[in-house]
């Protein structure tokens, strides 16, 4: 038997109609997961442990239906189909960044679980700040790899930080970069959270810059405490 939805118990609340299009289990989710470009089916299931083939197949049809997502078949040599935001869904990245802002105070927050490498550049851009004003624009090249399971391909971000901005986005690395940086989504994390020194940092490779990774770093750190105020800022 179909959800009701709060329409039908009168509630003409957009907040109400926003949960019931992304509020079902895994669906902002599965959203997330397409905020930085479009993934075949299995790449979605991979990179979401605990969701099942059966329940992302209904997710994904669900998200489609309400025109949030669409299914697309990429142009060769690719030519394979992939499921992609549409522009209304990639608007949900607000939504996201504002969930992970206001979920960082939260004293059961995971600290010490892992992400997949979208997730944590997600989580970057969500508490991205600009540069002291002065400070040159640097450009750092990432490649993350997700440390949750074996087997998982590096996967290409470049970092813009600079007095106008930070920006972090999925795309191939250019040769004039100020650093580059190699890590597991573990160990990246640890950084991007704790503020520890670069140098020493376990399963994580700099070159070039350093001051250019530190500058990445406190442009993205994840701001906030626990409820109890008692320990450093989480995803």
């Amino acid at each position: 038997m179909a959800r009701r939805t709060y329409g039908s118990y009168n509630d003409g609340c957009a907040s109400a109609h926003a949960l019931d299009l992304i509020g079902e289990r895994w669906a902002l989710i599965v959203v997330r997961e397409l905020l930085l470009g479009p993934k075949r089916f299995v790449d979605i299931q991979r990179d979401v442990p605990g969701i099942g083939p059966g329940v992302l197949s209904r997710r994904l049809q669900d998200l489609e239906e309400s025109g949030i997502v669409v299914r697309r078949t990429l142009p060769r040599p690719a030519d394979v189909t992939v499921y992609d935001l549409t522009e209304w869904g990639r608007q949900l990245e607000e939504v996201n960044a504002a969930l992970s802002r206001w979920a960082v105070r939260s004293p059961r927050l995971p600290l010490e679980a892992d992400m997949s490498p979208d997730t944590l550049v997600l989580a970057m851009r969500a508490h991205a700040r600009p540069a002291p004003a002065g400070d040159p624009i640097r450009r750092v090249a990432m490649t993350l790899t997700d440390s949750r399971t074996a087997g998982h391909q590096p996967v290409e971000y470049l970092a813009t930080v600079g007095p106008g901005g930070t920006t972090v986005w999925k795309e191939s690395i250019p040769d004039d970069v100020d650093a580059r940086v190699e890590g597991t989504t573990l160990a990246w994390k640890a950084l991007v959270i704790s503020g520890a020194p670069i140098e020493g940092a376990a399963a994580v490779a700099v070159t070039g810059d350093v001051e250019a990774v530190r500058a990445l770093l406190d442009a993205t750190r994840l701001e906030g405490t626990g409820a109890s105020g008692s320990r450093a800022s989480g995803v």
